[in-house]
């Protein structure tokens, strides 16, 4: 395993429990379908469907790890979304987080600092 798949999955454990942690139900872990990946899908405490993308960054990044999160990327996302919601059936509120991660010397060596921006993007950007 890569370091930086290492740093993606520690990643998305810290978001699972820090949403737990918030009464969040996780739902999925690392979903696939033919259209991409989600990297969490969870329920929030008011019944909104939650597609996280969660994007890890050591110390010393150039740029905030939400910027990670292309126009490509939100297009993806949402197809992706639009399949599990086939697949399941659901039918409730949804939203598009994103969470970042930010571990290393800017952590202090320990936790992670966790930044999460509900309603990072919605159905009709570009």
């Amino acid at each position: 395993m890569t370091d930086r798949k290492k740093r993606g999955d520690s990643g998305e454990a810290a978001i699972a429990r820090y949403l737990e942690e918030r009464n969040y139900q996780v739902l999925e872990r690392q979903y696939r379908c033919r259209w991409g990946e989600i990297d969490l899908i969870a329920r929030s405490p008011e019944g909104v469907l939650c597609f996280v993308e969660v994007k890890c960054r050591s110390s010393g990044a150039l740029a905030p790890a939400r910027e990670a999160v292309t126009a490509s990327k939100q297009r993806k996302l949402r197809a992706a979304a639009l399949c599990y919601l086939a697949q399941t059936g659901e039918d409730c509120p949804c939203r598009f987080d994103v969470a970042e991660v930010y571990t290393g010397r800017e952590a202090g060596w320990g936790a992670p600092i966790i930044h999460y921006i509900p309603s990072a993007f919605g159905y009709d950007s570009q």
